[in-house]
């Protein structure tokens, strides 16, 4: 096959590659044009759609976006590609892949099945031609169930990251926001801090002081200190208490080798988390985070276009069996997402996408405040993201990261969701926030006890 071609209105347009036609079926964003490889007008992008919908599944293992030869990220596609698991759906074109996506037979247990057969260039063609509602509607289908001291991505849960950073990294300030997170049954997914410095010394506090807290408590979470992978094995080397192995990754080579990573290095973090045995349910440890645009900011994107891009992050991501995965959706800024409707939309596709290969996928659901965005557009983005089954989400006091400066969402968000959507946290942390009396069920709906929890009037005391 060479080329592609779709007529509109007596014009026919031209496409000369898999790569140049997936870019501009792409939903216009700011990073695909400032790339250069953005459609040129609304009716250059239907037809590009419509192209696309024409290709068979089967081409995209023929024609590599980013050659096998210089890219490991493309060699790790092709090389774990599961054609057993493919089978079902080989006959398909993209297309063909939606309708079936969008049908009965695409079930919980089906949609497992086809996981590891799905390339992500297949994932991220089909999402180029699916509605809003499409995406929320096929992710809601799946679940990707990971554990390590609690249970995620169950059905009917929704769990939260408790974001307690600090712009100088102060215990009594981070003690404080854990405290308030915990007392809105934020934290489930982990208590995870992004350090304001890469001192081994201080990452090592940090991750003691964390530990502590969730001895001290018993409770039945995990922690993370978001510093480099390599930094989390020196810290592991020096005994420090290190659950969750962090690291950013993206979806080239040469993007991931500018945050100073490797397939091999990765590799490294992970056998270093797996020798701490610390999981008490399950041995998923790894966490990354993603983001539309970082292969282009690192100039590493060889001419895909940015959602592209992204999703073959989650072949990496899928690799290590990972706790938890995260888009990072509108902190890289309006360059690449430049509004509320880009981001809205770049986070449901990175969602469903995510999670139809098989990765337990979450969002940090927030926006730069120099984006044309505001918290309306995070309300929206958040409750759809709850319809459609999300992992788990970002839980910030107040909505605003003091030290990261951005706007995510806040521990009262979390409480919204679960309370209109009918969500619950995981349930091994459920039964601790009843036994804390912090949280509890009624009608199938989480409500907060009516009075500070006795267990934590010492602690608040403490910190006053």
């Amino acid at each position: 096959m060479s080329g592609f071609a779709h007529s509109i209105g007596g014009q026919t347009w031209r496409f000369d590659s898999l790569r140049e036609v997936m870019a501009k079926a792409s939903p216009a964003r700011s990073g695909d044009r400032l790339a250069g490889v953005a459609a040129g007008s609304d009716a250059e992008r239907v037809a590009a759609q419509m192209a696309l919908a024409d290709i068979p599944l089967k081409y995209f293992l023929d024609e590599a976006l980013i050659p096998y030869e210089s890219d490991e990220v493309t060699r790790l596609i092709i090389d774990s590609h599961d054609r057993e698991a493919f089978a079902p759906v080989s006959h398909l074109t993209v297309g063909g892949l939606r309708d079936w996506l969008l049908g009965d037979a695409a079930d919980e247990t089906s949609l497992r099945a086809l996981a590891p057969g799905l390339t992500p260039e297949m994932a991220a063609a089909v999402s180029k031609i699916m509605r809003v509602q499409d995406l929320v509607l096929v992710a809601q289908k799946i679940r990707v169930v990971t554990r390590f001291r609690n249970t995620m991505g169950l059905r009917g849960r929704m769990s939260t990251r408790l974001q307690p950073n600090h712009p100088t990294d102060d215990p009594a300030g981070i003690a404080a926001s854990v405290l308030d997170g915990l007392l809105y049954g934020n934290g489930d997914a982990m208590l995870g801090i992004n350090p304001a410095t890469d001192s081994l010394q201080s990452i090592c506090t940090l991750l003691e002081m964390l530990d502590a807290i969730i001895q001290r408590y018993e409770i039945p979470t995990q922690s993370c200190v978001l510093t480099h992978v390599t930094s989390s094995i020196e810290a592991i080397n020096r005994g420090a208490p290190l659950d969750l192995v962090f690291q950013s990754i993206a979806g080239t080579e040469a993007a991931n080798a500018s945050f100073g990573v490797s397939l091999s290095i990765l590799q490294e973090g992970y056998e270093a988390g797996l020798s701490q045995k610390r999981g008490t349910l399950g041995d998923n440890l790894m966490y990354f985070e993603t983001g539309q645009g970082s292969a282009l900011s690192a100039n590493a994107h060889h001419g895909v276009d940015q959602q592209t891009c992204e999703t073959r992050a989650y072949a990496v991501a899928r690799h290590f069996k990972p706790f938890l995965v995260n888009t990072v959706v509108g902190f890289i800024g309006p360059e690449y997402l430049y509004n509320g409707k880009q981001i809205i939309r770049a986070g449901l596709e990175d969602h469903f996408c995510a999670k139809l290969l098989g990765v337990p996928m979450g969002c940090d659901i927030c926006y730069t405040n120099h984006a044309e965005a505001d918290q309306d557009d995070m309300d929206m983005l958040l409750t759809l993201l709850g319809v459609a089954g999300i992992n788990f989400i970002m839980g910030i006091p107040g909505s605003d990261d003091v030290m990261l400066n951005y706007q995510t969402t806040s521990f009262h968000d979390a409480l919204y969701a679960r309370q209109t959507l009918g969500l619950r946290p995981a349930p091994e942390f459920e039964a601790w926030l009843a036994r804390m009396e912090i949280l509890r069920q009624q009608d199938g709906r989480v409500h907060m006890a009516s009075q500070l929890p006795g267990a934590f009037r010492h602690a608040l005391a403490q910190l006053s």
